[in-house]
């Protein structure tokens, strides 16, 4: 294939230890272990989507391979042997693809190949990328020998997920973690590879690029190739053509709207979402940028420019951080929460366009209800999505070991919250009395629930904390306060605690049906019982006041 017919992701493929970017400490460890002649049984290389695994383990195996020596290693006019593993041509390195050969017969087969020596170089050498892909049997065939191979043989692996790896055979394995490429090492290679390709590019629109590739080469080089094609003859590519091209919108346009959210113009807020819409920026893609814009704002005191990985330019960068500094940090959490909470409703809504002008006019309710200037406190239900606006009502929510602390103050002003008054107050002094009083309302999946459930941890006047088992119903809490209101014209607090608690009252009931199951089988009636029926078996005993003595 010509070289100038090839992508520019095989075009500049880094043939060299010279040629990485962003990899020196890797490169440097391996060369120094080649030289000192310690060299591994297995390398295994993993990381990110093109970041140069499979390229650093070629580049490895001409290391191990070339003919000049580690010494003097091929870096412009390569020997015959690095320039047939440029190739994947070379007779002794082997590259496999484990995505396509997974199972046992395989690796069998490749094992079966390394009895036999290199027969033009130092080292037989086997490249397998995506190593993850083999199965538990193909990985337990090639312990064995990858521990104690040959000496003229060596494994190469490359993995995306190391994780899927069996720790058997990663042990075996020198590991290296290859790192995510900084954005300004990235911007740098993209601007020198532009500029032999003879291409007009702004440095906005090469940024754009660099944030969505993410830190990787390959994707880097696939968007800049892309934008190349794009480009008109003697015109340059500006960041809005690129915006256009890469389906991306200009961040200004989320700020401006972020600020109207806040102010509460609706129609103006609308009006750019449309706009935003317009450009072909798909809802999920939206929200996700907008809950990337909320981290901005709550943390940019402590970014850089370089540190958003050029996600905003420098005009974006400043506005955030003045805006920053009128915004209150709570308000900023609660849109945070809203919108993650948001992005589990998008798919259920079949018009998702306007799913999400609903859910920017809420936005601007939550802001209208919680800012600064304003003792005004909300309470939110992130579940049911349900707001309710009281003066003195605040909302305390903190996760313990995945469990939400829900606690609901008191006090709500009468022209805000209508009250529900009880015919007859009733006090409700203790668990047992809440138990009773569930029972004579008739409320039998209150009652199952407290005693089934539910562990009390503490009962003080209109306080209860409790700890529950996986079973316990996920409106319960909300069922229980609405109920406690009702009977006792007051607000409770509810709460959820990390501590054990009491058991149950269901499982305090079957212990003492145990003990006094046991108590009964020591008596002298049961034996006497058991002497006549011996394969009989005590189940159950009834009160005395049925008819039977306990003692």
């Amino acid at each position: 294939m010509n070289n100038n017919s090839k992508v520019l992701a095989l075009k500049y493929r880094p043939q060299t230890f010279d040629d990485l970017i962003g990899q020196e400490i890797v490169a440097e460890t391996i060369t120094n272990s080649i030289k000192a002649d310690k060299i591994p049984n297995a390398y295994l290389f993993t990381g990110i989507r093109g970041i140069g695994k499979t390229t650093t383990a070629r580049i490895v195996a001409k290391a191990l391979n070339c003919s000049n020596g580690i010494e003097n290693l091929c870096k412009e006019n390569f020997c015959e042997s690095c320039k047939s593993i440029s190739e994947s041509s070379h007779i002794d390195v082997l590259e496999m693809d484990a995505a396509s050969k997974t199972g046992v017969d395989d690796v069998r087969d490749l094992i079966e190949f390394s009895r036999y020596g290199p027969t033009s170089t130092k080292y037989k050498i086997f490249i397998i990328d995506e190593v993850h892909m083999l199965s538990k049997q193909a990985f337990n065939a090639l312990l064995k020998t990858l521990e104690e191979p040959p000496e003229y043989l060596k494994f190469i692996f490359a993995t995306t997920e190391i994780k899927k790896i069996p720790i058997t055979v990663v042990s075996r394995c020198q590991r290296f973690d290859l790192s995510r490429i900084k954005s300004s090492e990235l911007l740098e290679f993209i601007k020198k590879i532009k500029d032999k390709e003879n291409g007009k590019i702004s440095d906005d629109a090469l940024r754009l690029i660099v944030k969505i590739s993410e830190g990787s080469v390959r994707d880097s080089l696939s968007l800049l190739d892309r934008a190349l094609l794009s480009l008109d003859q003697g015109k340059e590519l500006d960041l809005y053509s690129a915006q256009k091209i890469f389906g991306y919108f200009d961040k200004s346009q989320l700020i401006d709207l972020f600020e109207l959210i806040l102010k509460g113009e609706e129609k103006k807020v609308i009006n750019i979402y449309r706009n935003i819409y317009d450009q072909g920026v798909e809802p999920k893609v939206f929200i996700n940028d907008f809950l990337e814009l909320l981290y901005y704002f709550k943390n940019i005191n402590s970014l850089t420019l370089e540190s958003t990985n050029f996600s905003l330019n420098d005009e974006e960068f400043s506005k955030i951080k003045n805006l920053s500094n009128q915004i209150d940090s709570e308000v900023l959490i609660l849109f945070w929460q809203f919108a993650i909470s948001y992005l589990e409703e998008i798919d259920i809504v079949s018009n998702q366009h306007l799913s999400i002008e609903m859910f920017l006019i809420r936005l601007m309710h939550l802001s209208s209800v919680k800012s600064k200037n304003k003792v005004e406190k909300v309470e939110i239900d992130l579940k049911s999505e349900k707001l309710v606006n009281n003066k003195e009502t605040e909302l305390t929510s903190k996760t313990i070991d995945q469990i939400k602390n829900v606690a609901q103050e008191e006090k709500t002003k009468p022209e805000i919250q209508t009250e529900i008054k009880a015919e007859h107050k009733i006090n409700i002094n203790s668990f047992e009395d809440l138990i009773e009083i569930c029972s004579k309302k008739k409320e039998i999946k209150l009652k199952y629930e407290l005693e089934k459930n539910v562990n009390l941890v503490k009962f003080e006047k209109n306080r209860i904390e409790i700890s529950f088992n996986e079973s316990l119903n996920k409106d319960f809490v909300k069922d229980l306060s609405s109920k406690l209101f009702e009977w006792t014209s007051e607000r409770w607090i509810i709460t959820f605690s990390k501590l054990k608690g009491q058991i149950s009252v269901k499982d305090k009931e079957k212990n003492v049906k145990k003990q006094f199951i046991d108590k009964m089988k020591n008596s002298e009636m049961f034996k006497s019982v058991m002497d006549r029926f011996p394969d009989a078996e005590l189940i159950d005993v009834n009160s005395k006041k049925d008819g039977v003595d306990n003692d």
